[in-house]
């Protein structure tokens, strides 16, 4: 199978990188060169999908059995696309990503028939008329689209609202005793998901004639609370964690950047259905608990050093809302 990702060395495209090449995928990538991850058995074609004529010539060449484009955040990503790839490949998975679902959600358990709509998040608005977009080229066009939605799944990141993903702030914290926030009470539920059992619903898509029209999330059955995910995280560092629980409302009047991944997503209890990629994927199910997973992620971080990127202004914002907080509900 002949497969192309544009991207390919992220959280979670890496690990599915890694995982297409070991079952015989000829897989190419698509990116700029910026990485420095090399994966072995990978072909690389250079070049700047956002300047579609840059590219035009050498992508022109191929045909492909798939096509996976994992940078795509808005609709004029999807139009350039479309004009890219019809004709030229069997299917074009595109990665959305969960945060589309009703927010707030008027029940808990979400399927991939749980409306998609998001006031708070401009991120998943964008995702939700790139959505849109493929669907109207699928029925009127008959474009061989499928539509993949992961929620909060890690590999080179860790999964919590405040201080991770892109940062190490809180792992710090922790490691340091400082106090860390929680949002909410840290009881609401939510799921995180290793990109390595990720990979193994991902792959199961790749040529699955089956899987065309078709939209799916991937994600662990591994149900968590914000308070187990962070005390995991702390056990995982080898300390306990100090947490301070703030209201999500609250953290987001202070700094208005969280409205979106709080309000429009990590705020309110998601549980997530996995029935219809393990109906389309029979061999798919999710085996890597948290408490493990996030020991790969901090080896990794151990291992890479210049990633643990310690974000003053998040740790000054932390302060200030903990501050404030304690200064009005003092232990």
């Amino acid at each position: 199978m002949k497969v192309l990702f544009i991207g390919g060395t992220g959280n979670i495209s890496s690990a599915v990188s890694k995982l297409a090449v070991s079952q015989g995928i000829d897989l190419y990538h698509l990116n700029r060169g910026l990485s420095k991850l090399y994966i072995p058995g990978v072909k690389t074609i250079s070049g700047d999908i956002s300047n579609p004529a840059s590219v035009f010539d050498e992508l022109s060449r191929h045909h492909w059995d798939v096509v996976v484009n994992w940078v795509a955040f808005n609709e004029n990503d999807i139009i350039r696309d479309i004009q890219l790839f019809k004709g030229r490949t069997k299917q074009y998975i595109f990665i959305s990503s969960a945060s589309v679902y009703q927010r707030p959600l008027t029940h808990p358990v979400v399927t991939e028939s749980t409306p998609l709509c998001n006031p708070f998040w401009e991120y998943s608005r964008n995702k939700i008329a790139c959505e849109d977009k493929l669907t109207q080229a699928y029925r009127l066009e008959g474009f061989p689209m499928t539509i993949v939605r992961p929620s909060l799944t890690y590999n080179t990141v860790i999964p919590i609202a405040i201080g991770g993903f892109d940062e190490f702030t809180t792992a710090d914290r922790i490691l340091k005793g400082k106090k860390i926030i929680v949002h909410g009470d840290g009881k609401s539920l939510w799921t995180v998901t290793s990109a390595d059992d990720f990979a193994v619903g991902f792959l199961g898509l790749l040529g699955n004639i089956q899987s065309i029209g078709h939209a799916f999330h991937i994600t662990s059955d591994e149900i968590l609370t914000w308070d187990q995910i962070h005390l995991i995280l702390a056990s995982a560092l080898g300390k306990q964690a100090n947490v301070v629980h703030i209201p999500s409302d609250l953290i987001c009047r202070f700094d208005n950047s969280y409205t979106g991944t709080l309000i429009g997503d990590k705020a309110e209890s998601v549980i997530f259905d996995n029935s219809k990629i393990k109906m389309f994927v029979p061999g798919f199910r999710a085996v890597v608990p948290f408490s493990e997973g996030i020991k790969k992620t901090l080896a990794w971080f151990d291992a890479n050093p210049g990633k643990k990127f310690i974000n003053p202004k998040t740790n000054e914002t932390m302060d200030k809302i903990i501050d404030a907080y304690e200064k009005v509900f003092p232990e």
